[in-house]
């Protein structure tokens, strides 16, 4: 039941590698394409940083990247379980990608923590890859279970730092392009100047923008962002 549970949460669509812009994360973004998906490539990678910096979409990217390699890949985001469902980290060692999400949220709780341990522990033993997600540096998490820490830092961990406004400002303009979507750049500093500044917001404001440019044949201009946006 507890894998059941596990396997029927999906990655988002839109949450590929080819949708996510690195910037400053180009080397955390390397290692999940060449060695965690590649032969002989390291088994574990740490990915931590703030809210927006794009973990939950990398985790997901490596998912979407093993079902096009004929992998089989599971993502979990601790987050979206409680207390009682430490469970769902059980028999997970026959998946060749586990991709652990919130890892933070588990400090305090002795039956994730151990769960957690376990699992890091199978997976490894069974040559299998597992690719952590936190909001906060694991070596500085205040973890009950000593040896869970030195688990969480046994293959690579990376910073992912937050884009500044002039590398938001490419990403915007790069993922319209992509979409066949003319950003300008007027437009794209409105948006980024009057919008949630965080990337995730941004990319989901201008995919509103995508639809209801398609839906109503316009241009993206100042004036149908703020009646879209409701700016």
């Amino acid at each position: 039941m507890s894998q059941q549970l596990a396997l029927n949460i999906r990655p988002r669509a839109r949450a590929t590698f080819a949708a996510y812009y690195p910037g400053p994360n180009q080397a955390a973004v390397h290692a999940l394409k060449t060695e965690i998906n590649g032969p002989g490539g390291v088994q574990q990678v740490c990915l931590w940083g703030a809210l927006g910096t794009g973990k939950s979409h990398l985790l997901q990217a490596v998912c979407h990247a093993a079902s096009a390699s004929g992998h089989a890949s599971v993502y979990l985001p601790l987050a979206h379980f409680d207390a009682t469902q430490a469970g769902v980290l059980e028999d997970l060692n026959g998946i060749r990608i586990v991709c652990i999400d919130d890892v933070d949220v588990i400090i305090g709780r002795p039956q994730w923590e151990q769960a957690l341990f376990n699992l890091v522990n199978a997976v490894r033993d069974a040559g299998h890859r597992l690719i952590l997600g936190s909001r906060s540096n694991p070596a500085g998490l205040a973890l009950e279970l000593a040896d869970l820490k030195s688990r969480l830092l046994w293959g690579p961990v990376f910073h992912l730092k937050t884009l500044d406004d002039e590398t938001r400002l490419v990403a915007l303009q790069a993922r319209a392009e992509s979409q066949g979507l003319e950003l300008k750049n007027e437009a794209a500093r409105y948006l980024l100047n009057n919008w949630r500044r965080d990337i995730g917001s941004l990319l989901n404001a201008l995919d509103r923008l995508d639809r209801a440019s398609l839906a109503a044949q316009r241009r993206v201009t100042i004036p149908f962002i703020k009646s879209i946006l409701d700016l």
